[in-house]
């Protein structure tokens, strides 16, 4: 079936969040010189590298809560989802009094907040009496369509580090099918906490490095594991559109082509076999729902940097696509590190990024793997895996 002849589904805008700042501009510059902006943080005593947001956004953040007495009550991921979300809205120019739906999903949701109560808890045996709505998971998406005004419907999930396509993927059903005309869909996560970073500590599986130029590196020839984590948001503005109305409003639209699920009985507590079967059954579901068979330009990787997981979504790319016709390959974990359930989300907004720009940054480091050369860039394809043995992938494409 030809794309042209029929409705389908166009990114109208969107917002983020992350150590790469905040507003199209600021992140395009940090993209395009491709420099990593991790800080080092105290956790029990040891520098940690993490991925946290710039001065500037943090300012941002600030006077956000400063707006209203009940913000000043909310978690930093209901904070950067609503400031995402603005910044969505008004990149579509759409009205924020319209019926627009919304679905911000989050790994771990109120992460500070839950463990300040706890600790507070611990301590007193008492709690604040809205403890329980502002460290609910379904507050993010709640706060995001009170700060707006919508009037659709509003949706949370959680589906560890695929939340971000999960939510891009419920919208995309939504508009589908008409149950919405508009959605803001997306992800937030605020982690860099103690207790979630200890969490991931745990596993084994966090950059020993500290200091380095580049303490996350995806597939890095040595070997190691070297997960950062990170904090971030991206909301993207969604709705259906004819081909008329693409025809009329000029080239450089985006389109979400199709969305692919796979899922592998665990074999371990992280949810992975070697041969990554569930990142093989996502991409061969988005590229068999998708309308075009054209050549898949450009892949976007989960790679959170570990050894395991690196290599599984390495297999499952072999296995699909083979070594001869291998798209290029690329990943922003390096320069972002890990945001959870927001991971997928940003590395959609990387690909919007790259469509317009037509431009790839490589590993600066020595990897393991032949990452390619890009050609002209027209289809774009997006993995994300979390716990559990769930993944997901995304199919984006450039309206010609």
């Amino acid at each position: 079936m030809n794309l042209t002849q029929k409705e389908y589904i166009v990114i109208r805008g969107y917002g983020s969040l992350s150590s790469m700042g905040h507003g199209s501009e600021t992140v395009a510059g940090a993209y395009r010189r491709g420099q990593p902006a991790f800080q080092m943080q105290d956790h029990v005593g040891m520098p940690t590298p993490v991925a946290a947001l710039p001065s500037a956004t943090e300012a941002a953040l600030r006077m956000l809560a400063q707006e209203k007495k009940a913000y000043q009550a909310l978690d930093r991921s209901v904070l950067m989802a609503i400031l995402a979300g603005r910044q969505a809205v008004a990149a579509a120019g759409w009205a924020s009094e319209n019926e627009i739906a919304v679905n911000i999903g989050s790994s771990r949701g109120a992460t500070g907040l839950f463990e300040q109560y706890v600790q507070e808890f611990q301590q007193t045996g008492t709690v604040p009496s809205h403890t329980s709505p502002v460290t609910t998971l379904g507050n993010v998406s709640s706060w995001v369509a009170q700060d707006l005004g919508c009037s659709g419907a509003t949706l949370s999930h959680s589906v560890t580090c695929s939340t971000g396509i999960q939510a891009i993927a419920n919208a995309f059903a939504w508009l589908k099918s008409g149950m919405a005309a508009r959605f803001l869909a997306g992800a937030a996560e605020a982690p860099l906490t103690p207790f979630t970073i200890a969490q991931m500590k745990a596993i084994g599986i966090y950059t020993p490095e500290a200091g380095v130029p580049f303490p996350c590196r995806p597939h890095n020839a040595e070997q190691k594991n070297t997960f950062v984590l990170g904090e971030g948001a991206a909301v993207f503005a969604l709705e259906r559109a004819t081909a008329t109305a693409l025809a009329t409003s000029g080239s450089g639209a985006v389109l979400i082509e199709a969305v692919g699920f796979g899922f592998e009985t665990i074999g371990s507590k992280t949810g992975i076999s070697r041969d990554g079967a569930n990142f093989k059954k996502a991409m061969q579901d988005a590229l068999q729902k998708a309308d075009s068979t054209e050549p898949i330009d450009l892949v976007i990787m989960h790679a959170p940097g570990t050894i395991a997981g690196d290599a599984a979504e390495w297999q499952a790319l072999l296995s699909v696509f083979g070594e001869e016709n291998m798209p290029a390959i690329a990943s922003t974990k390096w320069l972002t590190g890990h945001t959870l359930g927001a991971s997928a989300c940003l590395s959609m907004e990387y690909a919007l990024h790259v469509l317009q720009q037509q431009e790839v940054l490589s590993f600066p480091y020595a990897t393991r793997i032949t990452t390619g050369v890009a050609r002209q860039i027209n289809r774009i394809l997006i993995t994300a895996a979390g716990f559990g043995g769930n993944a997901a992938a995304l199919l984006l494409r450039r309206s010609l």
